[in-house]
């Protein structure tokens, strides 16, 4: 009988060895510093060749450009002609962003074999899978951001090493450690010890936030799509060749971000500043002379701006409330934690957009130019308040009806809709 029996094949039977730690995690995160470098310096050069046909200057001149860019996604600020610019390129910080997440999940994902499982996670074994890979994934990040500020330190542009630093901080804590803890399944495992209330507080708060983003883009692109005319006349007169158009244009679309935070901001109210002792808000627009920027076209005429653009300030806390209200569809809540989980969900969504809105702006140029940017301040009110008491609004409307279906669903003489369902 032993000869039918087959010898067990440890090769497979075996376990696989995870990946070492260290490497992984080091690797990824210079490889999400050099994606967006290594295509903004091809841009450089592209742009280099097609301004002037390489007469100018050497490839590395082109290259020094790029470079800088990529800096100033990371808050670096430059310096043009004497003027320092401090306002930060969002649409390379997004890029750099996206970077970040993709190669952070991937790390995740090929540490996950590391540490403790969930069984003894859950038991209460420490774990430092996530903390350790993190702060390699950094590391390795602001080697990268050290070499490029080191290289372009000795151009008249002077970049700032500390606000690189700063932002790389910033962008680790809020894009490559979540998308490492989600890629090792570790969120997931520390998601399932919070209250259900929170983790449904926290799923409100990320809709609101992203269809407020949403809104406030459409809103920005029907502005700018209504003053295209103005816009195309403002570039005219630069008189730029077709390949210098085309740069351009890419320069512009480095500071949509930043546009769509603006137009949210006058969404909500308190609007921003487009130089000193000016504004633009639903209420009133004061404006004084702007540089030829193409984006620009989109803002509203000077003066009072008719009765329709205030009722738009309604959209705000109207998207707050949808959104609550389609989170929470579902969800075993009983109807006072829907309500907690929807007012909680919109204040966190008003400060997440008050913190954008404080990164969009900037010094755009000397003397009057040196505050382009939304009202920080004011911003956080109106956004706390309004979405704050949409999104309340919202699951108030949900959490009703689950009120009306637990007070006719309870027996007669049994428990009431308030009491707190078992374990």
């Amino acid at each position: 009988m032993t000869s039918l029996l087959t010898r067990p094949d440890h090769a497979r039977t075996e376990a696989a060895r995870p990946r070492p730690l260290v490497l992984i995690a080091t690797l990824g995160g210079a490889l999400a510093a050099l994606g967006p470098l290594v295509v903004l310096l091809a841009v450089g050069v592209i742009g280099w060749f097609a301004s002037d046909a390489g007469v100018h200057g050497a490839p590395r001149d082109g290259m020094r450009v790029g470079a800088l860019a990529w800096l100033a996604g990371h808050g670096s600020g430059v310096t043009v002609m004497g003027a320092r610019i401090t306002i930060v390129p969002l649409g390379v910080t997004a890029v750099a962003a996206w970077s970040m997440w993709r190669l952070g999940h991937r790390v995740g994902d090929a540490v996950s074999g590391h540490g403790p499982d969930a069984d003894r996670i859950s038991d209460g074994e420490r774990d430092f899978t996530v903390p350790t890979a993190v702060a390699l994934f950094f590391a390795a990040y602001a080697v990268v951001a050290v070499v490029v500020a080191t290289l372009a330190a000795g151009s008249t542009a002077d970049p700032s090493l500390p606000r690189v630093l700063g932002w790389t901080v910033l962008l680790t804590a809020f894009v490559a450690a979540p998308a490492i803890a989600i890629g090792s399944g570790r969120a997931a495992i520390w998601a399932a010890f919070l209250p259900a209330s929170v983790r449904a507080g926290a799923a409100v708060a990320g809709s609101v936030l992203v269809r407020l983003l949403a809104v406030s883009a459409v809103v920005f692109l029907v502005s700018f799509a209504a003053s295209f005319g103005e816009a195309a006349t403002m570039s005219s007169r630069l008189h730029l060749s077709p390949s210098e158009a085309g740069l351009y244009a890419l320069v512009n679309a480095a500071y949509v971000p930043n546009a769509v935070l603006f137009a949210g901001s006058w969404l909500l109210g308190p609007g921003f500043a487009v130089g000193g002792a000016t504004v633009v808000s639903p209420g009133a627009v004061v404006l004084g002379p702007l540089p030829v920027v193409p984006l620009f076209a989109a803002l509203p005429a000077v003066g009072t701006p008719p009765g329709w653009a205030g009722a738009l300030m309604v959209l705000a806390p109207l998207v707050a409330a949808v959104s609550a209200y389609r989170v929470l569809r579902g969800r075993l809540l009983t109807w006072d934690r829907i309500a907690l989980a929807g007012c909680g969900g919109g204040l966190a969504a008003g400060v997440g957009f008050a913190l954008l809105a404080s990164l969009s702006g900037g010094a755009a140029g000397p003397g009057r130019m040196r505050f382009v940017g939304p009202f920080t301040r004011d911003v956080l009110l109106h956004s706390v308040t309004a979405c704050g008491i949409g999104a309340l609004l919202g699951a108030s409307a949900l959490a009703w009806f689950a009120w009306r279906a637990a007070r006719s669903a309870a027996p007669e003489g049994g428990p009431g809709p308030d009491a707190a369902p078992e374990d």
